[in-house]
């Protein structure tokens, strides 16, 4: 619209910018009611915030338009400067950016209602002009709450960032945290959980036609939101496509934790494990702020070894793997231990039996199900296996040395799969 030849509309004979002028006031009172009334977060703030700034920047909001209405000029570069500035104050306040904008057009709707209530029909050019310049007074008001409010909320999200990655790196080498924690005005958790992650890849990531750096990034963005969402604080984490650490504040003391908490931690990383589509294999530990960088490194520990041992993904703690654990300590005993299983080197089908049932509670049903094999060919398998090695798994007087064996194999060695042989019946296939 070409404002040097603008005339100022008029209903019912009188312009239109003088009947909102002289109500401005009233009108602010009514789109403040009708945001109580339909925008939720507008009643959740304090009643002497909302009858002195919101309502006064809705004032600034009507006046605005109504210079628009007289001039035909839309809202210039100051004008929009002070939108920008209350939209980045509503961000700072944690209002929605949907009601920010929201504000608007039920200020646009009311001031149309106002004016639309004196014209005639003979007024219809003039109310289709008026509806144009609304559209056009929104569009410019829209595009710089959206501007003022992102700006606020990029600065915060910076700032955030730093508060978090200098949190987490005061805890991960065991600086000093409460005062790291009092430098970004954080708030200490009784203790953290910690999880030393290992994740498996996406099949998105090895799918034709998909850039595998776009899966890993996905997969990862995935769990951070899902450890967000279940976390009672701010996780910090530092995670890749292959695993990483992540440290969830936790309101109980770690000496207090009882199997509950760690079942729900362990049932988080399951729903992550499912949303993400990766398998996840986790250590996990707890401690207090300042033991955390202990906490990590066990954690960490505890996942290697879960992983060394073949064990399934889920989350495991030093308690779940002791055995393992300490047989992969480097030592005379864990080399002799090794060293009963040298004969099955290269039979990836007998040492995959062997895991299989002892994991399967020495069960040869259960072990033949998931080898899909026949329950024959896990008995010949098993007395090839003590034949080899002197050691029968079937005996309880050898489990124990069996299990010990395998781990320290595990420790000196790459672990075959725990189900290998599973394909086939291989050349001992009874």
């Amino acid at each position: 619209m070409d404002s040097d030849g603008y005339v100022p509309l008029s209903f019912g004979g009188v312009p239109v910018h003088q009947r909102l002028a002289g109500s401005v006031d009233e009108l602010a009172a009514r789109v403040l009611a009708r945001l109580v009334d339909h925008v939720p977060v507008y009643g959740t703030l304090p009643v002497e915030q909302l009858r002195s700034e919101i309502q006064r920047v809705i004032g600034q909001g009507i006046r605005a338009f109504v210079s628009v209405l007289r001039t035909g000029s839309l809202p210039d570069e100051a004008q929009l400067q002070v939108v920008r500035q209350s939209a980045a104050k509503r961000a700072e306040e944690g209002v929605p950016v949907e009601a920010v904008i929201s504000a608007y057009h039920v200020g646009a709707q009311e001031c149309f209602e106002q004016m639309a209530a004196y014209a005639t029909p003979d007024d219809l050019p003039e109310v289709k002009t008026v509806n144009v310049l609304v559209l056009r007074f929104l569009e410019r008001m829209t595009a710089s709450v959206v501007s003022g409010y992102f700006a606020e909320r990029q600065a915060a999200a910076g700032e955030e960032q730093s508060a978090r990655q200098a949190m987490l790196t005061a805890l991960v080498d065991g600086e000093d945290v409460r005062a790291t924690a009092d430098r970004w005005g954080i708030a200490l958790p009784a203790c953290y959980l910690v999880l030393g992650l290992a994740l498996g890849p996406h099949p998105d990531e090895g799918a034709p036609g998909v850039s595998p750096l776009f899966a890993r990034t996905r997969k990862v963005r995935r769990l951070r939101v899902e450890l967000e969402r279940h976390a009672e604080g701010q996780v910090l984490s530092a995670l890749s496509g292959d695993g990483g650490l992540a440290l969830i504040p936790y309101g109980t003391e770690a000496r207090l934790l009882a199997d509950r908490d760690w079942d729900r931690l362990a049932s988080v990383v399951s729903h992550m494990s499912r949303v993400a589509g990766v398998d996840i294999m986790a250590g996990a530990a707890a401690a207090a702020p300042e033991g955390v960088a202990a906490a990590v490194r066990q954690a960490e520990e505890v996942r290697r070894v879960a992983v060394s041992a073949g064990r399934e993904p889920g989350v495991y703690r030093l308690g779940d793997v002791l055995l393992e654990y300490q047989l992969m300590q480097p030592g005379p005993a864990r080399d002799a231990l090794a060293e009963l299983m040298r004969p099955l080197t290269g039979r990836p089908e007998l040492l995959g039996t062997l895991r299989t049932f002892l994991d399967s509670g020495l069960s040869r049903q259960l072990t033949a199900e998931r080898l899909r094999v026949h329950p024959n060919t896990v008995d010949y398998r098993l007395r090839r296996a003590a034949e080899a090695t002197g050691l029968d798994a079937t005996s309880g007087a050898d489990v124990m040395r069996v299990r010990a064996a395998l781990s320290a194999h595990d420790a000196l060695g790459v672990r075959p799969g725990a189900t290998a042989g599973a394909e086939s019946g291989g050349p001992d296939a009874g």
